[in-house]
This record gives C-alpha cells, structure tokens and sequence, in this order.
C-alpha cells in the first residue's frame, strides 16, 4: 500500500481528532515527502483535511478531517508538455531556492532536489494553470510555499550579489549564462 493510501486510511479511522505531524510521518511509512500526500488528499481528491490556516485552534503541525466525504477537488490540468516547457524555461532551478534539479538539496543534503510545477497564483486564490502562472519549485519549496510567492530578485539586486562574489564564482556564472544563452 502506497504512502498516500496508508494516510488516507489513517485520516478516515481518526475522523474529528486532532492528528499531529509526527503521527502522520509514521502512517505514511516514515517518507519524506507526507506532507505533499496530505496536499493530494486535500487538492486532489477533495478530503476536507483543515491545518491551522483554516482553524484558529489549530497549531501548525495538526490536521484535522472533519467529515469522510470528500468535496469536489482541483483535477490536475499541467500537462507533460506543459511541464517540461516550464521546467525547461526555469533552467531545471527551483524559483525560491535555486536549487538545481538532480543536485544535493541545499538545506538538505541527504536527498537530491526534485523539482514540481507550482503555481504563482494558487488555483484555490483564482489561478490557473497557463504557462504563465507556473513555476518550478523544488520539494522543499513547495511543501512550504502554501499559496505565497515571494517576489523575483530585480536586476540591481543580482547586480550587487554577483559583483560581491569571488572572481572564481563571476568568470563560472558568465560560463553558465554563456552557454545558456547560446545562440540566442
């Protein structure tokens, strides 16, 4: 049984309590990802699943299913070409981060960095899922996003970031925009 499976079932036989965090970590077999298996519950397959975003009395770290039917959920609209448009256009580099993608995560380096395509306005806020309205984000990332988007680094702001580093680091971001850019 797969870890979302494992969660659902877990959900469904504590319907009305309060569940934390950890509890869920070891109903989903202890993978890392529970968090985004609790988000596919939620978005997907439309189980009322509430966080301390939608109740005040709840902490951040607890969830609670309030009812087993499940609301009408978002369908999964991005499509693969869709997908690799996006990822491609965002250099394989998570938006928030800049992790890469298939490298050691930076703030955690046991797992390499798997990009997802998020979404800069969130369906649930009137999104959509138009080429422009999507964005790569890593794992971390999008576990943690929940509907916010920080603003893109103006160019000033890069400007001061790159003439601040070493030599060594400026001459390898030219060979990186270089042949990035090639041919364009």
């Amino acid at each position: 049984m797969g870890a979302r499976n494992q969660i659902r079932a877990f959900f469904l036989g504590n319907i009305g309590r309060i569940i934390n965090s950890d509890e869920l970590r070891v109903a989903s077999g202890n993978i890392s990802e529970w968090a985004r298996r609790v988000r596919e519950l939620r978005n997907e397959e439309g189980f009322p699943i509430l966080t301390h975003n939608d109740r005040a009395d709840l902490k951040p770290g607890q969830y609670l299913l309030e009812s087993a039917k499940p609301k009408p959920a978002f369908s999964r609209g991005i499509s693969k070409e869709t997908r690799a448009l996006v990822l491609d256009r965002n250099g394989f580099t998570c938006q928030m981060c800049g992790a890469v993608a298939g490298e050691p995560h930076p703030d955690d380096s046991r797992r390499k960095t798997r990009l997802h395509i998020g979404h800069i306005l969130d369906k649930s806020l009137g999104g959509n899922d138009e080429l422009n309205n999507l964005k790569a984000l890593c794992s971390v990332c999008n576990e943690g996003a929940s509907n916010i988007s920080p603003q893109r680094p103006s160019l000033n702001y890069l400007m001061i970031q790159v003439r601040r580093a070493t030599h060594a680091d400026q001459r390898n971001i030219f060979r990186w925009l270089n042949n990035k850019f090639k041919g364009v």
